[in-house]
């Protein structure tokens, strides 16, 4: 009974405008929901955030007029219709704007979560990159085990058999200047076998061909143990020496020499490698202490190593060479002193990338969009050099950049001041470079090259190295060599 007299005393108009006010009420909810993801979205500036606004605060207007909630009497029929039918006007606008922008909406959030998908994929790819580079340059500077193991059987055989390997005394053809000299530095046995091989194997008169090989002391009796086992073929005339031979090159005297002896030096370059690999992946190279190896600075004493000869033509050991290579001696260099192969295209390999150009002593004496050219192959007028004291600029020079201001470390930079207005540029076809680095380099061009060079990380004889090109290395290594056999090198 207590039940049925407060049902009777109930209004029915509060009740029905309790649950208008209810579904009002949730409708402003589900706008002001919409409007969120628009701005979660980054829609502020849209058409749909604003009306959704719009619709909220009208929906809170209507809901909140006085002459409904705070009335203390019965409430009006006629004042409730006229509300219930604006708020129903309301919410059949609020569907209908939701149906039209649930779509978009999810749209947009599967967009953004596409973003930030990529943004992540991209952070991660950048950091494998970077430790691809890390790795790729560890296999590069690695010794290989049939590397290792070649070196080790050729001393054994010098140990094993002293009396075979008796110095020799120097030929005169070693400083005959009428012949075509090459000069080759390097510490890899096998590599220097197949410069040596590519080369006279191409030539059309062999026997006037010399190489002067330069290693350092480590490898030294591999080197020359190996060419006393495999002779030169075709008459071609080769020497080994080690850096130490040259007497000259001392720290007293080359000023690389001291920065290499440098503690200080070394401690730089082996912490800066390690605490900025992982910054910058393609700076590797520089940052590497083989790049502060004599062996690859000589080239800058070649006048005083070879002080009889005019011309010496100079190849890096991971070149191979597919002509006959006379052609180059006979080179009008037009009072140049270097002949070498210009490698810039567009703004790239331009001066600037080599060289500190916020330098003041750089800004002023060089230009930055000068062109760029390669080492590995670079026919040297020797008399041309020692009357412009080329090799006193690179001294210069080299004890200008000790705080290393000027460039980082490598032998490309200082050649490129050394020789600046002093370089002839040759015709690509002597020189192809990109096979340690470059996959889409077309057949055509390598096989008009007469040197061809595996620059870059992926040498051929590396397990890394590039398929497609290195048949081209390959063919020309002495498998017949027993040493070669035993270590398994895999070629």
């Amino acid at each position: 009974m207590h039940r049925t007299f407060l049902a009777l005393n109930s209004d029915p108009l509060k009740t029905r405008l309790d649950l208008i006010y209810k579904q009002a009420n949730d409708h402003i909810t589900l706008v002001k929901t919409y409007a969120a993801y628009a701005r979660k979205l980054k829609l502020e500036n849209s058409k749909q955030l604003k009306m959704f606004d719009d619709l909220a605060k009208n929906f809170s207007d209507l809901t909140s007029k006085p002459s409904l909630f705070e009335t203390d009497g019965n409430l009006d029929e006629d004042v409730l219709r006229q509300f219930e039918k604006e708020v129903k006007d309301r919410m059949k606008f609020a569907r209908l704007m939701v149906a039209e922008s649930k779509e978009n909406y999810d749209n947009q959030l599967k967009i953004q979560k596409l973003k930030d998908t990529i943004f992540s994929v991209s952070e991660s790819l950048g950091k494998a990159k970077k430790n691809g580079a890390l790795a790729s340059s560890i296999a590069a500077k690695s010794i290989p085990k049939s590397l290792h193991c070649l070196a080790m059987r050729l001393v054994e055989e010098r140990i094993s058999h002293p009396e075979k390997y008796k110095e020799e005394l120097p030929k005169a053809e070693f400083e005959d200047p009428s012949l075509y000299h090459y000069a080759v530095f390097s510490d890899n046995v096998i590599a220097v076998s197949v410069v040596v091989r590519s080369v006279v194997k191409n030539a059309e008169e062999p026997w006037k061909h010399v190489f002067h090989v330069v290693t350092d002391r480590m490898n030294v009796a591999a080197m020359k143990v190996w060419f006393r086992m495999r002779p030169v073929e075709g008459g071609a005339h080769l020497e080994v020496k080690a850096v130490e031979d040259y007497s000259f090159l001392n720290s007293s005297y080359a000023p690389v020499l001291r920065q290499i002896e440098s503690a200080k030096k070394q401690r730089f370059n082996f912490e800066k490698t390690t605490e900025n690999v992982t910054k910058d992946g393609s700076n590797m190279k520089l940052k590497n202490p083989e790049s502060m190896s004599m062996l690859n600075h000589l080239r800058f004493y070649l006048p005083e190593m070879y002080p009889k000869l005019h011309k010496i033509l100079l190849l890096d050991d991971d070149v191979v060479v597919q002509k006959d290579l006379t052609g180059l001696w006979k080179i009008d260099l037009a009072g140049k002193v270097n002949g070498a192969v210009e490698t810039c295209f567009g703004s790239f390999r331009r001066f600037s990338q080599y060289l500190n150009f916020t330098h003041p002593l750089i800004k002023e004496r060089f230009n930055p969009k000068a062109c760029a050219w390669a080492y590995g192959m670079n026919i040297f007028d020797l008399d041309g050099w020692r009357r412009e004291k080329c090799t006193e600029t690179y001294e210069e020079w080299q004890n200008l950049n000790e705080d290393r201001t000027l460039w980082k470390l490598d032998a490309l930079p200082p050649g490129l001041i050394t020789f600046y207005s002093l370089t002839k540029s040759l015709d690509k076809s002597w020189h192809v470079l990109g096979l340690g680095y470059n996959p889409s380099i077309s057949m055509d061009e390598i096989n008009n090259a007469a040197v061809i060079h595996y620059n870059g990380n992926m040498k051929p004889w590396l397990d890394i190295a590039m398929n497609q090109y290195k048949n081209l290395w390959t063919k020309y290594v002495d498998n017949d060599m027993e040493f070669v056999q035993m270590c398994n090198f895999g070629v």
